[in-house]
């Protein structure tokens, strides 16, 4: 049947028999519909393919994501058949149930439909992300409920002893096919929904599973408090962790093969807590990895201050924010552009999140006395050229990596501050002399992330002055620009965001702040006199992507402070 709506789409000219070919091919083997591929590999919009069908068959367009499908409905028509088919039940009146589908001339399945369920079937045109997404919606999230049924009338309650843990009980659970779907859902869903992290948490009567998509966390199900024990060891003997330590923190590492060859890596790290161990898995993507410094969120004048502090020969470049602002990205990023044949890179790191060929990455171990530190002092032993530090955690890194960068070597590395400036202030209060600081710093950049509006469902919104002028733009700027939201579409799960883009403090560090650094001077100073030499501060980056409709106000409120 793809066949035949390829043609069709060949002869109203939409794609060229060249495209049908290409696409045919892409298809053989898997169970993706044709429409599915077509769209996929950018052969025509999905606006232009529902139109199409919906002119052609003379059927209703629905948006499947969007509707109440009661779950009697749902139920009628199988995951799997659901899942080849690329269709989704959406009403049952009647001897009549009506089906939405992205490609209507599959006869095929609606006869399949027609024998399950032995209902007449009527026919509703969807576009291919709003059935996918509906699909998600009914079918995957409704696993979790699937599999936990499954434990119905079982007993895999382990013994809550702080003393004593039944070893072979708790392995047999953890290899028990409900435990293990479970969690292979939990580690799927997050996959499908763009986490970048997963939490574990238990509570004295509640277990909950949460993830954080687009920065910010949201809660997916709460299994019953009895299986957090066979669901963290389940977890733990994925990473090769040791399931009779409870009592101290373990890190490790998951390695899922997705198919297609795809695999996603998660970095595990399980932390005792009141009512039992609590597991963050952060997922690691090298696909969606971005190394091009010009795809980041830089405006123009920031990324040619930071490119030309990290073509220096020597000094220091030093990345702050919080954790998961995007910092080991931003120094991904330089170090791909700095990867050149006639140089020697070297990386201290803990953990090493991703791999990267031709640059040489070490892997810190606390534990046995490897730290930062220990690591710099052998990478001066190695004849480098420019090296990455993690993290300047103490003083004895700091004053190594100062060393390094003033003896001819170029030093990457991130801080935990609040803004640019202030990291002048952190290294002094570490212990590192004034005239260090002042002469080997080259750059630093401060950063977050902001989540992007949904170009899905992204729409004007009119806003009072006041808000604006509250955030810190100028009168005059206001009323040049339109603001825009997401109202929530399938696409962004409702949420009217998808993806992130960083914002950037860059602050070069110019001869007259080196000259407030020997001064003494304050990091409200240094800032001043920054921006007086023509620095963005983050608030004012973030006010840029608002005008350039890429955020909200409500964004660049929750990730930036007041200048």
């Amino acid at each position: 049947m793809s066949t035949r709506l390829g043609e069709l789409l060949a002869k109203r000219g939409l794609i060229t028999s060249a495209q049908l070919s290409k696409a045919l091919e892409e298809q053989a083997g898997g169970d993706a519909p044709i429409s599915s591929v077509l769209v996929k590999l950018g052969f025509i919009s999905e606006a232009n393919l529902a139109a199409c069908l919906q002119k052609e068959y003379r059927l209703s367009l629905v948006d499947p994501s969007d509707l109440n499908v009661p779950p009697e409905v749902i139920r009628l028509i199988p995951s799997t058949l659901v899942q080849r088919h690329h269709l989704i039940p959406i009403n049952l009146s009647g001897s009549s149930l009506t089906v939405a589908m992205s490609d209507p001339s599959n006869l095929v399945a609606i006869n399949e439909v027609k024998f399950l369920t032995g209902y007449d079937v009527k026919v509703a045109v969807a576009c291919v992300s709003s059935i996918a997404a509906a699909i998600e919606k009914y079918y995957e999230g409704s696993n979790y409920d699937e599999v936990l049924g499954a434990f119905e009338g079982e007993d895999v309650e382990l013994v809550e002893s702080a003393d004593e843990v039944d070893l072979k009980e708790l392995e047999r659970a953890t290899e028990d096919a409900p435990v293990v779907r479970l969690v292979n859902a939990i580690l799927t869903s997050a996959i499908k929904r763009r986490a970048s992290d997963v939490h574990l948490e238990p509570y004295e009567t509640m277990f909950r599973v949460r993830l954080r998509v687009d920065g910010v966390l949201e809660e997916i199900m709460r299994p019953p408090v009895k299986l957090k024990n066979a669901i963290t060891s389940r977890v733990k003997i994925m990473a090769s962790l040791d399931i009779a330590e409870r009592r101290l923190p373990q890190d490790g590492r998951i390695k899922l093969k997705l198919g297609r060859g795809q695999e996603m890596d998660f970095r595990v790290s399980v932390l005792p807590t009141l009512f039992g161990e609590k597991i963050v898995l952060r997922l690691l993507d090298k696909s969606n990895l971005q190394l091009d410094m010009t795809k980041l969120g830089f405006e123009d004048a920031a990324l040619n201050d930071f490119k030309d502090a990290i073509s220096k020969p020597y000094g220091m470049v030093l990345v702050t924010g919080p954790t998961g602002s995007g910092k080991t990205t931003t120094l991904y990023s330089a170090l791909s552009e700095l990867n050149k044949i006639g140089s020697n890179i070297s990386t201290a790191e803990d953990p090493v999140e991703f791999n990267l060929l031709g640059i040489n990455q070490v892997q810190i171990h606390e534990e046995i006395g490897f730290s930062f530190a220990n690591a710099l002092r052998a990478f001066l032993r190695q004849d480098p050229d420019i090296i990455m530090v993690g993290e300047v955690r103490d003083f004895e890194t700091a004053e190594i990596a100062i060393k390094a960068a003033l003896t001819g070597h170029l030093v990457l590395s991130t801080l935990h501050t609040n803004d640019a400036p202030s990291t002048i202030n952190r290294l002094l209060n570490m212990g590192v002399e004034p005239f260090l600081v002042a002469s080997s710093v080259n750059l630093i950049m401060a950063q977050r992330l902001a989540r992007v509006i949904c170009t899905g469902c992204k729409a004007p919104v009119e806003l009072p002055p006041q808000a604006l002028l509250d955030i810190g733009m100028r009168r005059e700027e206001i009323g040049s620009f339109t603001c825009f939201q997401g109202v929530g579409c399938s696409q962004c799960n409702g949420t009217g965001f998808r993806g992130r883009v960083a914002l950037y403090e860059v602050m070069p560090v110019s001869v007259e702040l080196r000259d407030l650094v020997l001064n003494g001077a304050s990091a409200s100073e240094i800032k001043r006199c920054a921006v007086g030499l023509g620095m963005k501060t983050l608030r004012q980056s973030g006010i840029t992507k608002l005008k350039e409709g890429v955020t909200t106000v409500g964004e660049v409120v929750r990730v930036t402070m007041p200048d």
